[in-house]
């Protein structure tokens, strides 16, 4: 939730004029609920004239969001989607668009698709006009900078190995974490993952359980690939992803399947807790 007068350059705006009309934000696009406000106007600043419209382009927006790859790219994008219903549109600043397009222009890349033309920042007002404005800076004070995942080749999925050559990989990893994956359609349908982590343990580093997960689910998100080829079946799958942290970023570098049969990583982590590393 964010307070949009907090991140307004004060100045003039333009005038909407009486072409648009105000509109609740509909239920579909969840991802611009629980922003600060509730009502939208229509057109919006993409141009889309129908909500019809509005939530097909916006859905489509939806995973990028999920990934979390800018702590502003749901306001950003819910600014053009779903702008809000005052008396001048508010567009969203220029620095905010190059914050957010520099973050999750990679993240779009991975999946194969481009920054859009339509996001071009230098259509949006510069930081002295009426817009709002990106606080990345103040954010980073205020919250501890976590390492971020990054596009990267899937490792190979193992499905056949020993619990010693898997104490030696734990040996030299910054963490593994226990996932259960599961995907089902959406009512546009495309596939949305179910992620469940659970954090098995952190070998080195600083980084919190909770704050594993998150990266983790991160990770999966950003590398869809990988995600879709550990979700051969709508059946839930189990893994155990093991990886490290290198100047800031994670790299998963082991993927192994745990199955229920297998005994091998089930006793991997039991005897990690007394393995003592060479």
């Amino acid at each position: 939730v964010f307070a949009v007068s907090g991140f307004l350059r004060a100045a003039t705006g333009f005038d909407i004029g009486l072409s648009t009309k105000c509109v609740v934000i509909p239920k579909e696009m969840s991802v611009c609920h629980k922003i600060g406000y509730s009502e939208m106007r229509l057109p919006n600043l993409m141009g889309h004239t129908s909500m019809a419209e509005v939530i097909l382009k916006s859905t489509t927006w939806q995973h990028l969001v999920h990934t979390d790859c800018h702590p502003h790219v749901r306001m950003f994008l819910c600014s053009l989607f779903a702008p809000i219903c005052l008396d001048t549109f508010i567009h969203p600043c220029r620095s905010m668009c190059v914050a957010v397009r520099d973050s999750c222009a990679p993240v779009l890349l991975c999946r194969g698709h481009p920054w859009p033309d339509s996001l071009d920042c230098n259509r949006f007002p510069a930081d002295e006009d009426m817009c709002l404005a990106s606080v990345t800076k103040e954010y980073k004070h205020l919250h501890k900078v976590l390492p971020r995942p990054a596009c990267q080749t899937c490792p190979t999925v193992e499905e056949f190995f020993t619990h010693k050559r898997v104490l030696e990989v734990f040996c030299d990893s910054n963490f593994a974490v226990k996932v259960k994956l599961s995907k089902r359609r959406t009512l546009f349908g495309d596939q949305e993952y179910n992620i469940e982590c659970q954090v098995e343990f952190i070998t080195k580093g600083s980084l919190l359980p909770y704050e594993t997960q998150s990266m983790i689910q991160q990770w999966l998100l950003i590398n869809e690939k990988c995600t879709q080829r550990m979700t051969p079946t709508h059946r839930p799958m189990v893994y155990l992803l093991v990886g490290n942290i290198e100047e800031g970023i994670i790299l998963v570098n082991q993927v192994y399947h745990w199955q229920r049969k297998d005994s091998q990583l089930t006793l991997a982590t039991q005897k990690w807790r007394y393995h003592k590393c060479l």
